[in-house]
């Protein structure tokens, strides 16, 4: 829990809702939306796949930040008629960080 709310909330900006570091289960919010974006619930991870996709302004700015912080994301391509790249979380589920062409 205390990597992927570090993660979600330091990293990519994400509000705490509810729970927190040494939470058995935590809610965040991207600051200024009324709903929870994420919950993180202590246990076991999924098995099976999903994508979580964020849009950004500016791909390559946002890229540029995740290296800056230690991550090591794909690089970003074109396809779908959009800018984007994909990486994982700290519990191994896929993001995506996308803006459309």
């Amino acid at each position: 829990m205390e990597k992927s709310v570090q993660f979600y909330q330091d990293v990519l900006g994400l509000e705490v809702l509810y729970g927190g570091s040494s939470a058995a289960f935590t809610s965040l919010r991207i600051p200024n939306c009324d709903f929870p974006l994420i919950n993180l619930q202590l246990g076991q991870p999924a098995t099976d796949w999903g994508r979580m996709i964020f849009h950004v302004s500016d791909v390559g700015a946002f890229w540029a930040h995740l290296k800056q912080k230690g991550f090591e994301p794909n690089r970003p391509a074109d396809a779908w008629g959009e800018r984007y790249f994909h990486m994982d979380d700290p519990d191994g589920y896929e993001l995506s960080f996308a803006r459309p062409s």
